[in-house]
């Protein structure tokens, strides 16, 4: 195990909601069916196994996509409201709470690094399960439905490690709750099947994905 945050716990841990990649099976010790997880993308290479009871398939069918057949889709996240909408030809069809940027640091003193960019920004790629780490943002494993929307790693993912939707807390990201975001990325384009489970269009032109603008 070479994560930082899985170095220093004593076993490794998961948790509700959260997307693994399995990619083999094995009888333990004790006769119970182990999975052996391991990290596609943006790992440092972890590989561990974890007890079969504890997971389920994710079928073709749960991932299908949302609303195909309407090409006008829109979202809007109000930083001050920390609220996310989504639109279908002007016509809302999704509401949720959300977690947006940071306004104030573990000391209670007041920042703006962690704020999450105002303006239109079309998703441009979208991964079903990624690692997520920086030296300022933590370190998260296996995070769920994530949809970038800028270079620099802003996204709409989905947050198991906190409950604090409509209170800002982090660290420039769109925080969902796990079926809010699972929507989201059903709904937006491009569509991402569940094999390979991820799809990057950041090279196309136009933009393709869906417009998540960020308002105040």
């Amino acid at each position: 195990i070479r994560t930082p945050s899985l170095k220093n716990a004593l076993y490794p841990r998961l948790y509700y909601s959260q997307v693994v990649w399995i990619d083999d099976l094995k009888i333990g010790s004790t006769g119970t069916p182990l999975y052996r997880i391991n990290q596609k993308y943006g790992t440092y290479g972890d590989i561990f196994w974890a007890p079969a009871e504890a997971f389920r398939p994710i079928t073709v069918e749960e991932m299908k996509p949302l609303s195909e057949e309407v090409e006008k889709k829109k979202i809007v996240v109000n930083v001050t409201r920390q609220t996310l909408a989504c639109y279908e030809d002007g016509r809302e069809v999704y509401f949720a709470r959300v977690s947006t940027g940071a306004k104030f640091d573990a000391y209670g003193n007041a920042v703006d690094k962690w704020s999450t960019p105002l303006g239109p920004h079309p998703i441009y790629r979208k991964l079903m399960s990624l690692h997520m780490s920086g030296q300022t943002t933590g370190d998260y494993t296996a995070v769920p439905w994530t949809c970038f929307i800028t270079g620099e790693g802003v996204a709409v993912h989905s947050t198991y490690w906190h409950n604090d939707f409509g209170i800002p807390r982090s660290h420039g990201c769109i925080n969902v709750a796990p079926d809010d975001a699972k929507w989201v990325f059903r709904w937006t384009y491009p569509y991402v099947p569940v094999y390979p489970g991820e799809l990057d269009v950041s090279k196309e032109w136009p933009p393709v994905g869906t417009v998540v603008e960020v308002v105040e």
